[in-house]
């Protein structure tokens, strides 16, 4: 086999949303008017430039790296789980722009290939980078890895605190939001799943 064989490289992961990077500058005229319709003032010696680290907050939160999903043959027939568990996740509740903080546990049963493992939490990072619903992005990097990998199951759970709960609202301090998507094998055989879930660390 040559080396070119050996190695599957599929194409930059970036979403039509992506193409174009954010206006810094419009972000931050925007971000000053925000404030002010708020009272805060913004032309003190503390606060000149708040609008303008807004801006570029957002921006890191909201832009993901792009990256290249990397896959390479099976060779010696695994065929038990693979998991990567406490991902770091970070993202931006889509309905009060607040951030949401957590980890993910993300795992496959390999079919003909396998993934590089800094690839999972590549995934994650890349669907959290976007105003999100924690169901959605947790679907998401489930549906992405079925796709790209073509593995026999996935399973990906979730768990996070939101601030749009624990800060405002009902104000629920510590409340922890877990989800969770199983595809294939980790969805359909009865022990599969179970040994997921409990290696996830969430069935305690």
């Amino acid at each position: 086999m040559t080396a070119t064989a050996a190695l599957q490289v599929i194409e930059d992961v970036t979403a039509p949303d992506e193409v174009t990077g954010p206006d810094l500058e419009a972000a931050e005229r925007a971000a000053r008017e925000f404030l002010r319709a708020l009272g805060v003032v913004v032309d003190s010696e503390g606060t000149r430039d708040t609008p303008g680290r807004i801006a570029r907050g957002y921006a890191e939160l909201l832009n993901a790296r792009p990256f290249r999903m990397t896959t390479f043959p099976n060779d010696e027939g695994y065929d038990e789980l693979v998991l990567a568990r406490d991902i770091p996740l970070r993202s931006v509740c889509q309905h009060h722009m607040l951030p949401f903080v957590g980890v993910a546990h993300v795992g496959y049963l390999p079919g003909a290939r396998i993934l590089g493992l800094s690839k999972l939490a590549r995934v994650v990072e890349h669907y959290a980078c976007r105003p999100q619903v924690q169901e959605r992005l947790t679907k998401q990097v489930a549906d992405h890895l079925a796709e790209q990998l073509r593995p026999r199951g996935v399973g990906v759970v979730v768990e996070a605190e939101h601030t749009c709960m624990t800060l405002r609202g009902v104000r629920a301090t510590g409340s922890r939001t877990v989800t969770s998507t199983l595809l294939g094998t980790l969805r359909e055989d009865a022990a599969s799943r179970q040994e997921f879930l409990a290696l996830t660390g969430i069935q305690r």
